[in-house]
């Protein structure tokens, strides 16, 4: 927590303080005007000395007042400011993570370590700014003044203060782990209720609607029933506080009535008691509320501060090296290893490859034998085991991740539109595209056709994960994207799946036309997609079973033989 409150302004923080010692002073000085009032103007019937320290007394609440009102406006800033910059330094720090970092967190975890966590650890810091100054001062304050009026009844104190210390620690003795556990419950509840939504499709399409409602039900279960606990248990806050408040009370009515009656005590003193009975007791609730708080928002500032140390396992170099732009492009892969992390076997072992300019590079092979991890690879969304990968003669882990990134045009797996318009997300890759450069690139992505067809065009509108458009078309835009970028290399990752024959045909046809100062990497299931390439890899467990061109390959490979054979007749072969 205290690593998050640095990065408060001391500043605000001083001023924070400052109001909030105006309004205590104010408040305690209050009783003491009262007192005054009572014993010497009501008592003696002085009605300009009653006006007299009245006017007082409204001068006194109002600049109290101003006090608490300035110390709320500058509470809320600062918490609220220091909010918006741990969730901007979240974001940051989860914009660089590389794949391993997400994979370790989770999706769920971090959104709700952006939202609910932040907001947790700003409630603390809001009642820090408040209540963490005001009760301590309104405690010794009002202790010390009560003390001064008459010490005799000050005792009574003693006996009511630690009673309901004692019955508040008892509380937060099981409150405070109750709390705890709900940061995780909620992170739970995250995860069952994104899962039901994001797979809303394969939910319906196997029928287990009610055994999803049934899953997010329980986790909903188990989260409500912690916080009822959680709050029951806090239900005897406010008795216990009345019992105090009524015990202590009685005392000082009872002793102060008998001071009183001897007349060794004004009746304006015990008016002035009660407040001070009033306002330690409620300081000290107060302060219950923060500890019942900080326990949970300590959880939260170790959930965030977990997310901002965690240090990406894909680094830039101390010193990044040039890479010269106008080089004919071309991609190496020298002797590659790589294994996911905490895995035993490698994902991919000893892949070799170099691919120049004007070259299509096609890998192929079955499901989960590591065509995608190849990919995944040379934005170095994961860095290799043993190796190296070189773009242009130079390792790409001897230049910074901007750099290269800015050299490669990559179309995912997984199609994914933003929201906003065509032209917003066809200008991803390169902001300042123009119109006339995003119709070509849409042109030869066979995108185009579509597109007019729209009202709006290119300013048509883009919903989230491009959910108003079919998969081919995502998959359609997200290839015209990468073309948007004019890249040195173009990594389409099963990227034409989703297209029909002819489509995908009449694409590549188009795309060898464009590329021929480009290196291209496709990565496909079918045989079709990758018949035209100038080498084919044929991968196999992780390795490379297989180089050369379709008909070298369909002479001599068996791995491409059975591949050709499960998807194509037997008079096309």
């Amino acid at each position: 927590m205290l690593k998050l409150a640095k990065r408060m302004n001391k500043g605000m923080i001083g001023l924070a303080v400052l109001f909030m010692i105006i309004r205590t002073v104010g408040e305690l000085y209050l009783p003491t005007l009262t007192a005054d009032i009572i014993d010497n103007g009501v008592a003696n019937g002085d009605i300009p000395y009653i006006l007299k320290m009245g006017m007082y007394m409204i001068i006194v609440s109002l600049i109290s007042i101003g006090g608490a009102v300035a110390n709320v406006y500058v509470a809320a800033k600062e918490s609220q400011g220091t909010g918006k910059e741990i969730r901007n330094e979240i974001y940051r720090k989860v914009s660089y993570f590389s794949r391993d970092e997400m994979d370790d967190i989770g999706t769920a975890s971090l959104m709700t370590r952006t939202t609910n966590d932040v907001v947790q650890v700003q409630l603390i810091f809001m009642m820090m700014l408040r209540m963490v100054i005001m009760s301590p001062i309104m405690i010794i304050g009002a202790g010390y003044l009560a003390y001064q009026r008459e010490p005799r009844m000050a005792s009574v104190f003693l006996g009511t203060v630690p009673l309901l210390a004692l019955l508040i620690g008892i509380i937060m003795y099981f409150a405070v782990p109750i709390f705890k556990s709900l940061q995780r419950k909620t992170d739970r509840l995250n995860l069952v209720f994104r899962e039901g939504l994001t797979g809303v499709r394969v939910i319906r399409a196997f029928r287990k609607g009610q055994h999803e409602i049934e899953r997010f039900d329980e986790a909903n279960k188990d989260f409500a029933e912690t916080a009822i606990k959680g709050q029951t248990i806090m239900a005897f806050l406010m008795p216990s506080l009345t019992l105090a408040f009524s015990l202590t009370n009685i005392f000082i009515v009872w002793i102060g009535a008998r001071l009183i009656s001897f007349d060794e005590m004004g009746a304006g003193n015990l008016v002035t008691f009660l407040t001070y009975a009033g306002q330690i007791l409620m300081s000290v609730m107060m302060l219950s509320m923060v500890i019942m708080y900080y326990p949970r928002a300590q959880v939260s500032a170790a959930r965030i501060n977990e997310v901002l140390d965690k240090t990406s396992s894909v680094k830039d170099p101390a010193r990044s090296q040039s890479l010269d732009k106008d080089k004919p492009a071309s991609l190496a892969f020298e002797h590659v290893d790589f294994r996911y992390t905490g895995a035993e076997k490698l994902a991919l072992k000893d892949i070799d490859f170099y691919a120049k300019e004007g070259q299509t590079l096609a890998i192929i092979g079955g499901t989960g034998v590591g065509k995608s991890t190849i990919a995944n690879l040379i934005p170095r969304f994961y860095d290799v085991e043993t190796g190296s990968i070189k773009i242009n003669g130079t390792d790409i882990r001897d230049i910074t991740q901007h750099k290269l990134r800015t050299l490669l045009g990559y179309a995912p797996q997984k199609a994914l539109l933003f929201t906003g318009t065509i032209r917003e997300n066809m200008q991803y890759g390169k902001p300042e595209a123009t119109d006339e450069e995003i119709w070509h690139a849409l042109d030869i992505a066979q995108a185009s056709d579509f597109i007019k067809a729209m009202p709006k065009q290119l300013d048509a509108h883009v919903e989230q994960g491009g959910g108003n458009f079919s998969g081919g078309q995502k998959q359609r835009l997200s290839i015209a994207r990468a073309l948007v970028s004019k890249a040195k290399i173009l990594i389409f990752d099963d990227s034409f799946s989703a297209l029909d024959f002819k489509t995908d045909a009449e694409l590549r046809q188009a795309l060898k036309k464009e590329t021929k100062d480009a290196v291209v990497m496709i990565i496909a299931q079918r045989i079709s997609t990758v018949i035209d390439a100038d080498t084919i890899l044929v991968l196999d467990k992780g390795t490379i079973v297989g180089k050369g061109t379709h008909e070298e390959l369909k002479a001599s490979n068996e791995t491409y033989q059975e591949i050709m054979k499960s998807q194509m007749r037997e008079e096309d072969i």
